[in-house]
C-alpha cells in the first residue's frame, strides 16, 4: 500500500503524520519505507535524528539521475537509508529538490517516481509519502504513484475553505493520471476537543458528507517533544494520549490489513 499525506496547505502536520504513521507500521512488524518529498526534510531529520544530512543518498539524487546529472544509474535500493528502527526506512530529501523542479517539468519526468516505487513497492508492505506544502511536480508525482491520499486538516475557517479546492484536485488528478487514486481520508489534526468551534467545523464536514476520519489527532505539546528528540511518538511516549490517538488513527486506515493477520 503506497499512501501519499498531502495538503496545499501548509502547518496541517503532514511530516508527523507521515513520520508516525510509518513508525507506527515498523512497529507493528510491516516492512515501511517512509519517502521525503519536502525540500524542507522534516521527515528526514524526525526519522533520522543527529544522522540527517549525513551525505545519504536520497530522493534529490534519484530525480538528478533521471535526468542524467548525476553520476551514474543506481538500483532503486542505492536511494534508500535504514533508520534506528526495526522495520523502517526512509528516502531522505535535500533542500536541492527545489533548484531540480524546473529541470524535471521540462523534461516530463512527472512519473519516475510511480516507476521507483513499483520496484520498491515488492520490497515493503506500506509505503508513506510526505509531500510540500503545494501542488507542484513533487507533490504531483506523489500523488500518481500512490493507491491513496490521507489529507491532514486543521479546524480552520481557511483550511476548510481550501479543502474543496484540494478534494477537485485530486479528483480530477485521479481522473487525469491515476484512476487507482482515492481519498482514504481526512485527517483532524490538532483537535482540542474541549473547544466548541473545532468541534462545529467538524460536525459540519460530517453533515456534508466528507470523507473525515474517525479518529483524530490532540493537540498536544508532546509532539514537539518528540520533534525536538527526533524520536517518533511510539518509541518517545508510547502511553501518552496523542500516541494513543495515532495507534487509534492507524489501526482504523489498517484495519482490513489487521483483521486478516489475526
Amino acid at each position: 500500500m503506497i499512501r501519499v499525506v498531502f495538503n496545499q496547505k501548509g502547518g496541517v502536520g503532514k511530516s508527523s503524520i507521515t513520520s508516525n504513521l510509518a513508525a507506527i507500521s515498523a512497529d507493528y512488524g510491516f516492512r515501511t519505507l517512509a519517502i521525503d518529498l519536502d525540500q524542507q526534510c522534516n521527515t528526514s531529520q524526525y526519522l533520522l535524528g543527529e544522522a540527517a544530512g549525513d551525505e545519504q543518498i536520497g530522493i534529490t539524487d534519484f530525480f538528478r539521475d533521471s535526468i542524467g546529472l548525476g553520476k551514474r544509474k543506481r538500483p532503486p535500493a542505492e536511494y534508500v537509508t535504514a533508520t534506528a528502527y526495526d522495520n523502517l526506512d526512509v528516502i531522505v530529501a535535500s533542500p536541492d529538490l527545489g533548484e531540480l523542479q524546473h529541470k524535471l517539468e521540462s523534461k516530463h519526468k512527472i512519473f519516475k517516481l510511480r516507476d521507483l516505487l513499483n520496484t520498491l513497492s515488492e520490497e515493503y508492505d506500506a509505503i508513506y509519502i510526505d509531500t510540500p506544502p503545494a501542488l507542484n511536480f513533487y507533490a504531483l508525482s506523489a500523488l500518481i504513484a500512490a493507491d491513496t491520499c490521507l489529507i491532514p486538516f486543521d479546524c480552520d475557517e481557511f483550511a476548510r475553505a481550501s479543502l474543496y479546492r484540494l478534494l477537485e484536485n485530486i479528483e480530477e488528478i485521479s481522473e487525469d493520471h491515476n484512476q487507482d487514486l482515492s481519498v482514504e481520508g481526512i485527517i483532524v489534526n490538532q483537535f482540542q476537543a474541549g473547544a466548541n468551534f473545532p468541534y462545529g467545523i467538524v460536525e459540519e464536514l460530517r453533515e456534508e458528507g466528507l470523507p473525515l476520519l474517525e479518529s483524530m489527532l490532540s493537540s498536544s505539546v508532546k509532539m514537539r517533544e518528540s520533534h525536538h528528540a527526533a524520536v517518533p511518538l511510539v518509541h518517545f511516549a508510547p502511553s501518552h494520549k496523542l500516541t494513543q490517538d495515532y495507534l487509534a488513527l492507524f489501526e482504523e486506515i489498517n484495519a482490513e490489513f489487521l483483521d486478516f493477520g489475526k
